[in-house]
């Protein structure tokens, strides 16, 4: 049966490697669980309600993701994506969260449409192979960066942006050295590499009191606060014209960034093209609608899937098993808590390594290709935004065929991102 749905030999796979890198996948994004609801709670919504639209949304776009496009992309309602939520919308701009949720709910209902009607499918694949190569490894500068970050390894400075953290810091020797053990046991191509890595990490971090042990396993879930309350009526009204585009905007382009840098990374695609891209793209469509029933922000695909297929994923039967731990984490919030972002900080720091072999596919030798790529690369991870990135990444693409007289490169479809791109930048750069 397995067979028959995952088509496990054909992807040259086992069923032990996809529930490990499953597994690798949670563990590497399990911090969503608790981080979300902190954020969404400071826009006033009840915590134990996010919590549970968390993992239900979570669980529900994945399941899609595994099962109708067989793809080992998890996805979860995304983190610049609620920071907008609260810090723009909700207490930027004093709208209430109900109609905030609302909002989102049309956004996904836009994704949706544009997904039936192949449009999204057509922008995935139109993309120049360039900017899918730049984006796979510029994802890659990103996570990796987010790793150090999360490591402390990577600190903030007033004076240069960013420094080296403390090398006192016992969270810093522990990251650096799971970030020595996860590259040995990878480089010795020992299977569970990065899973293996994780757990000593955190184990490792009792002793050291960095590590909470939690003092109960089991937690109810409360889902009442945030369960349908989302306001359709005051969502619809005239002046949320615009957060509707930008949720639906930098949605749609931070997926598809993700989507490409981790099938770029796992070998998916096809002659440059994203097979079965309307089955991957309707997860997070239905994703954000039941997000926004259940109570939480937008749900996209998550980059932390990176270290999955690093780990050997290459069907969606791990996302089967993700989906089922969603479901579990409803129940057991604080040991999924437990797990400290530090002891998932090398991972994603040597899946953006990974990521990062890309680069030699893009062709360097013609400028016009690299430039494109240099641009998408380097303003991933210092805008912090893979949707700003590939962006960028395509204007860059569009102006330096039209100063080189190669117009005929650049298709219908890049016409019209390029003039959508520069009128969000006219008008939602601030956003």
């Amino acid at each position: 049966m397995l067979e028959r749905i995952f088509h496990l030999a054909e992807n040259q796979t086992t069923v032990r490697r996809e529930l490990l890198g499953g597994l690798t996948t949670f563990m590497a994004m399990a911090y969503v669980v608790v981080v979300n609801p902190r954020i969404l709670g400071e826009a006033g919504m009840p915590v134990e309600g996010v919590l549970f639209a968390t993992c239900v949304s979570a669980a529900f776009a994945t399941l899609v993701m595994g099962l109708w496009a067989n793809y080992p992309i998890a996805l979860a309602p995304g983190m610049s994506l609620n920071a907008y939520f609260t810090y723009s919308i909700v207490l930027g701009r004093g709208v209430p969260w109900q109609t905030a949720l609302g909002v989102v709910f049309l956004s996904g209902t836009l994704f949706l449409i544009l997904t039936l009607t192949n449009i999204r499918e057509h922008i995935v694949n139109d993309i120049p192979d360039c900017l899918k190569h730049g984006t796979a490894a510029g994802i890659g500068f990103f996570i990796a960066f987010v790793g150090l970050r999360n490591a402390k390894i990577i600190v903030a400075n007033t004076a240069t942006f960013v420094a080296l953290g403390k090398s006192s810091d016992p969270q810093v020797r522990l990251a650096a050295f799971g970030l020595v053990l996860i590259a040995i046991l990878m480089s010795r191509k020992i299977g569970g590499a990065i899973l293996i890595g994780i757990v000593v990490i955190a184990v490792a971090g009792i002793p050291l009191g960095i590590t909470t042990v939690p003092s109960h396993v089991f937690s109810l879930p409360h889902p009442g606060g945030t369960f349908l309350r989302l306001d359709f009526r005051s969502a619809l009204k005239l002046g949320l014209g615009d957060l509707i585009f930008v949720f639906f905007f930098v949605d749609l382009f931070d997926n598809v960034g993700t989507l490409v840098g981790v099938c770029e990374q796992g070998g998916f695609l096809r002659d440059g093209k994203f097979p079965r891209a309307s089955r991957a793209l309707l997860a997070d469509a239905f994703g954000t609608m039941v997000g926004a029933l259940t109570g939480t922000s937008t749900v996209t695909s998550y980059i932390e899937s990176a270290a999955g297929v690093a780990a050997g994923a290459r069907t969606g039967l791990g996302n089967v098993l993700i989906a089922g731990l969603f479901v579990v984490a409803i129940f057991c919030a604080p040991l999924v808590a437990a797990v400290p972002t530090y002891a998932t900080a090398p991972a994603l720091i040597l899946v953006g390594a990974l990521m990062c072999a890309s680069l030699a596919k893009v062709h360097w030798h013609d400028f016009t290709e690299a430039f494109p790529a240099f641009i998408t690369l380097v303003a991933t991870p210092l805008t912090f935004s893979i949707a700003t990135g590939l962006s960028l990444g395509l204007l860059s693409f569009t102006f330096i065929k039209i100063g080189t007289g190669k117009i005929r490169q650049i298709s219908p479809l890049i016409w019209v991102l390029s003039a959508l791109f520069l009128l969000r930048f006219a008008f939602l750069g601030a956003e």
